[in-house]
């Protein structure tokens, strides 16, 4: 089911985020930092780090050294986990979380002439496993790592710079997002916003155009249907 918040526009382009639309691997990197955290503070809960999910690096990592707790800036905080931590995502089975039903939307939207991007704020080594690994590498025309800005979501510049690598006016590309960072990003970039629901980690959906359940309700705002109804959703 789709909660549409405004009608369907004309789509040039689909942009899909990774981490949490292309890969439910949002409570897996949870439990990363949450290993991390107790390292340093074995009184840190799995429930104080909930927050920590879908943010920018400073505040995910802010809150990190907050519950931490022991005189680490977020900054270093960050700097130890890049090199202890993030250095082993290499042997993660992202196959275990991929979303099964991506292949088949990817190849709906690339027989209507969809053009396809992903923008993810995960390293570009790691961006590439994924898709490769899952097999869904040639549907991309266009793959872009939040390692090549200075500024993370939900600073839109790694979507406006997705846009103009394809060539598509920002109107014309539709998101897939499911974090409060990236919807507000997308949403800063001009760009209409589907946002994928995801009520564990109390996202902000307020900016996203439309909230849908599953990936595939994708096609349906390519397809242009839609009951016009501000908040209204289909049957």
């Amino acid at each position: 089911m789709i909660n549409y918040k405004c009608g369907c526009q004309v789509t040039d382009a689909v942009i899909f985020d990774m981490d949490g639309v292309i890969v439910d691997s949002e409570m897996l990197y949870l439990n990363l930092r949450w290993q991390f955290a107790r390292e340093k503070n074995p009184e840190v809960t799995l429930e104080e780090l909930y927050p920590t999910v879908g943010r920018s690096s400073e505040g995910s990592w802010s809150l990190v050294a907050e519950a931490v707790h022991n005189g680490m800036t977020w900054q270093e905080l960050l700097a130890e986990y890049r090199k202890t931590v993030v250095c082993t995502y290499a042997s993660i089975d992202f196959a275990s979380v991929f979303r099964r039903e991506i292949p088949g939307v990817l190849e709906s939207l690339k027989q209507r002439g969809i053009r396809l991007a992903l923008a993810s704020s995960n390293g570009l080594s790691i961006v590439e496993k994924i898709l490769t690994d899952n097999g869904i590498r040639p549907y991309f025309e266009v793959v872009v790592s939040g390692e090549s800005f200075r500024r993370s979501k939900p600073d839109p510049e790694i979507y406006l710079h997705t846009a103009s690598c394809l060539g598509v006016e920002p109107q014309r590309c539709l998101v897939a997002e499911d974090s409060t960072a990236g919807i507000t990003a997308a949403h800063l970039a001009g760009m209409r916003v589907a946002a994928v629901v995801d009520d564990r980690f109390g996202f902000d959906r307020s900016l996203a155009d439309y909230e849908v359940k599953q990936i595939s309700d994708i096609l349906q705002l390519v397809e242009g249907k839609t009951d016009e109804k501000t908040g209204g959703q289909d049957k």
